[in-house]
């Protein structure tokens, strides 16, 4: 196959999922990181019965001008998969200026910047793929994430639009809306405060990374190529 994708934010629970699917699919990654390289050469570890190569790329994408240090080491792509992100929580009257500017910066500037960076090797060959990880709260909104929620809403805003932009030119892009994904960012919760998340999912149980991984899969795959500026919503039907 010897398709490149380049995943940010692979040194989390979804980020090294998604990574360990592609590469059992065939794929060469680039793999981004911001500060946990010891995630990363735990993946690299984990990646070697597979074929393809493996790039880890160190880069802040919450710094203005981190996607550059990206986009820099992206020689090949076909697809770029926008998992980068950080949650926030807290009354929007209580939101500092500097954390909504860390959130717009990672969670739309960079992604939108550095897919127009990378765009260009997609356009010159007709084909590509861009997926972003959004969240259930971009759809829905959530009190106590107004800011998280909006970033998130941006993504499939940006999803939709570029899809009809480029569609022409052989590239798809989607978005995926995790609900409740038993990863990092659910570690906040006690043990009875996730019972009673479950309770209000109707399957009855959190998702796991392997559920968003499987997506992204798909998404990329031929089975998929009539499929584009659509979000698949991988909630265990919780907020529909």
């Amino acid at each position: 196959m010897n398709k490149y994708v380049l995943i940010t934010g692979a040194s989390g629970g979804i980020g090294r999922a998604i990574a360990l699917k592609l590469a059992e699919e065939g794929y060469s990654l680039y793999l981004h990181y911001h500060q946990n390289e010891g995630a990363i050469q735990e993946l690299l570890t984990q990646l070697k019965k597979f074929p393809g190569e493996y790039i880890p790329i160190q880069a802040n994408l919450a710094d203005p001008d981190g996607y550059k240090r990206v986009a820099a080491n992206i020689f090949g792509i076909d697809a770029i998969v926008h998992n980068s992100g950080s949650s926030h929580y807290g009354l929007l009257v209580d939101l500092a200026e500097n954390d909504l500017d860390y959130l717009m910066t990672l969670h739309l500037r960079a992604p939108m910047l550095l897919t127009k960076e990378l765009l260009p090797k997609m356009l010159a060959k007709r084909q590509g793929n861009i997926i972003v990880i959004s969240s259930i709260w971009g759809q829905t909104g959530a009190a106590c994430e107004v800011a998280y929620s909006t970033v998130k809403g941006g993504q499939l805003a940006f999803i939709k639009a570029l899809s009809k932009e480029v569609a022409l030119n052989g590239i798809r892009a989607n978005a995926i809306a995790p609900g409740a994904i038993y990863t990092e960012m659910l570690s906040q919760f006690n043990d009875e405060e996730l019972e009673m998340l479950k309770a209000d999912i109707p399957v009855g149980k959190l998702g796991t990374p392997e559920n968003i991984s499987d997506a992204v899969a798909f998404l990329l795959s031929d089975k998929a190529v009539y499929i584009t500026g659509q979000t698949l919503s991988i909630n265990g039907g919780w907020y529909i």
